[in-house]
C-alpha cells in the first residue's frame, strides 16, 4: 500500500458499486457517467494497492479484499457522518446528505412538498427523495429515512407514527346506481373490484377489520394497475370499487365524487416514519422526523 490514503468520495462510490453490483445505476444516481465511477474504483484500488472488484460484462462482484474495504468504508463514512451530526446539532443547522423515500402516489402529493418546505428551513441539508413502486429495503437502498402507509414495520427498523389513516372501500356513484350498492363482504364477488399492486398491498387479497374482528376477501375484476393514481381515476370513471388510503380519497368523498361503501370495514394504514436502528441518534435525521411530524398533524384527511 502506498502513503496516500483513500478519499471519503471514493469510499462512498465504492460502497454504493458494492450495494448495487454495477456501474451504471451507480453513475445514473450520482449524475456522472460510468467511466467516471470506473475511474474513482481504479484510483481507490491504486491508493489501497488491491483489487477490490471483478468485472464481466454483464456485472461486477466484490473480491474478497473488497468485503474487507467495503466494511471499514461503511464503519467510516458513519463515523463521519456521526461527527456532521455532531457539529450540526451544536450549531443547530442540520447539514449534510440525507435519502428519503415513499410511494408513488403519497411521495408526489404529500411527501414532496413537505421535503420543499424542508430544504427552505434547513438550507445545509442535502435530500435526495426516491419514490418506489414496493416496499424498499432500507440498508440495500441506503435510504436514511422512509415515509410509508401500512402498519406492518419490521422489527429490525425504527419507527414513528406521524399521522393517522386507514383504507376504505369506495366507488362512484354511476357505478353503484348501475351494480348496486353491496351490503355485505360475500357481495363483492359480484361486483367489479378496481385492484392495486402497490407496495405492501398484497394483489386481489383485501384484508379488512370491523367490530367483529378481522376478515379476508378475495376481489377479482376486470382493471388493475400497480399505480394507485390510475386505479383511483378509474374509480371516478365509474369502473368499480377501490380499497384506498383516506389521504388520497377522502376530498373526493366530500364532494360526492365517490361514495364510501361497506363502511363497517376498513384497513388501518397509518403514516409511519421508518429508519435503520443505526441512525436512531442522527440529529438531522430526528430534526427531518420532526418535521414531517410537524406537517403531518396539520393535514387533515378525513372527511
Amino acid at each position: 500500500m502506498n502513503n496516500h490514503h483513500p478519499q471519503l468520495d471514493d469510499l462512498r462510490v465504492f460502497c454504493l458499486v458494492a450495494r448495487r453490483a454495477g456501474f451504471a445505476m451507480v453513475a445514473e444516481e450520482l449524475g456522472a457517467s460510468p467511466a467516471y465511477v470506473s475511474k474513482r474504483i481504479r484510483v481507490l484500488e491504486q491508493t489501497l494497492g488491491v483489487k477490490l472488484l471483478h468485472r464481466t460484462t454483464r456485472r461486477v462482484a466484490i473480491t474478497e479484499d473488497g468485503e474487507r474495504v467495503y466494511r471499514w468504508a461503511q464503519r467510516i463514512l458513519a463515523d463521519v457522518d456521526h461527527l456532521v451530526d455532531e457539529v450540526s446539532e451544536i450549531s443547530q443547522q442540520p447539514r449534510g446528505l440525507i435519502r428519503i423515500s415513499s410511494s408513488f402516489g403519497f411521495g408526489r402529493h404529500h411527501v414532496a412538498p413537505i421535503i420543499s418546505r424542508l430544504a427552505v428551513h434547513y438550507p445545509q441539508l442535502e435530500v435526495r427523495f426516491d419514490v418506489f413502486d414496493k416496499l424498499v429495503d432500507l440498508a440495500a437502498e441506503g435510504i436514511d429515512l422512509d415515509i410509508r402507509i401500512g402498519n406492518e414495520i419490521a422489527p429490525q427498523l425504527l419507527a414513528r407514527k406521524l399521522a393517522a389513516n386507514r383504507r376504505i372501500l369506495c366507488a362512484s356513484p354511476a357505478y353503484l346506481a348501475r351494480r348496486g350498492v353491496p351490503n355485505s363482504l360475500e357481495d363483492l364477488a359480484g361486483h367489479d373490484c378496481l385492484v392495486i399492486k402497490e407496495r405492501d398491498h398484497p394483489f386481489g387479497l383485501w384484508r379488512l377489520a370491523s367490530a367483529s374482528g378481522d376478515e379476508t376477501v378475495k376481489v377479482t375484476g376486470s382493471l388493475a394497475s400497480n399505480h394507485g393514481e390510475i386505479v383511483h381515476q378509474w374509480a371516478l370513471d365509474g369502473h368499480g370499487i377501490m380499497l384506498r388510503s383516506l389521504w388520497d380519497v377522502g376530498q373526493a368523498l366530500h364532494s360526492g365524487q365517490l361514495r364510501q361503501v361497506l363502511p363497517d370495514y376498513r384497513q388501518e394504514a397509518d403514516i409511519w416514519a421508518v429508519y435503520p436502528a443505526r441512525l436512531s441518534s442522527s440529529a438531522k435525521l430526528r430534526v427531518c422526523v420532526e418535521f414531517f411530524e410537524q406537517h403531518f398533524q396539520q393535514m387533515r384527511f378525513f372527511p
